[in-house]
């Protein structure tokens, strides 16, 4: 059955904010998986970057879900998310990457958009499709919190890939794309989505459709943007998801409305050109 990577994301991808005290608000992206948990039950997690959540500095946040009514229009109907348990914190945390996941209890037709985990990016796909510099990759994501439209969809961008070379991921964790990332982006699905794509010396075009990552910074040298984003491998999103099963916490609560590390040269460049790609005040 044919099926679109792109529309699927767009409706498995969710804002994320907390008010601050200033008037302004803190905002991020995330997007739904779907993980059974190790007895079957059906299981939905939201996967962000976790500075995301870091930088959120309350208890509770809104995870910005869209209902469409009978008459098949959608509207914006954000719910409220436990994030803490007083200090401590409600979600998995990737030990070494800017990853986090939390179970969150989404409304039966949200849930439903939720993409299955099989969709990431395993540690061969790279290699299997021979991706590399100058694939085109989109991203989702709410820049500056700005969305799609008032039901709250997110906005679709593209770019190019930056880097090289890009697996594995067990050396290389992050590879660069090549478009302007903003505020608000932090957390977004990064994707390739090609109905015929070709690999290099075939004959035949197939179909490419995965998560290749999530969007975690953009680069900055001397206090000027690049327009470069950094993308964290969907690798370490398996892990943190996985992490889940192996963490013991209290139970998440949510208030429902009224109804090994990158080589030492690359990782001291990232470090000292990257900076949070996303979370920050954002005026109302």
């Amino acid at each position: 059955m044919a099926w679109d990577l792109s529309v699927d994301l767009i409706q498995a991808t969710v804002q994320l904010e907390q008010p601050l005290g200033d008037g302004s608000r803190t905002v991020g992206t995330g997007f739904l998986i779907e993980d059974p948990t190790p007895d079957g039950r059906p299981r939905t997690i939201l996967v962000t970057a976790a500075h995301v959540f870091d930088k959120m500095p309350s208890a509770s946040a809104k995870i910005g879900y869209r209902i469409q009514g009978s008459d098949g229009v959608w509207r914006y109907d954000p719910h409220t998310l436990k994030i803490r348990d007083g200090d401590h914190p409600l979600w998995t945390k990737h030990p070494t990457r800017d990853v986090a996941a939390i179970v969150v209890e989404a409304p039966p037709e949200f849930a439903k958009a939720a993409i299955p985990l099989a969709w990431l990016a395993q540690d061969d796909t790279f290699n299997k499709y021979s991706l590399g510099p100058g694939d085109e990759m989109m991203a989702l994501g709410f820049p500056r919190g700005l969305s799609a439209n008032p039901a709250g969809f997110p906005i679709l961008r593209s770019g190019r890939v930056a880097s090289y070379p890009l697996a594995p991921a067990s050396v290389f964790p992050t590879f660069l794309m090549d478009f302007s990332v903003f505020p608000g982006n932090s957390g977004g699905p990064v994707f390739m989505a090609e109905g015929a794509r070709r690999r290099p010396g075939a004959t035949e075009s197939q179909e490419v459709q995965f998560v290749a990552g999530i969007l975690t910074q953009q680069v900055e040298l001397s206090g000027e943007r690049l327009e470069i984003g950094i993308v964290t491998h969907a690798k370490y999103i398996r892990e943190t998801v996985a992490l889940i099963d192996q963490t013991a916490g209290p139970p998440i609560i949510q208030a429902r409305p009224a109804k090994p590390t990158e080589p030492s040269t690359q990782a001291a460049a990232q470090a000292a050109a990257a900076v949070s790609a996303t979370t920050v005040a954002v005026a109302r």
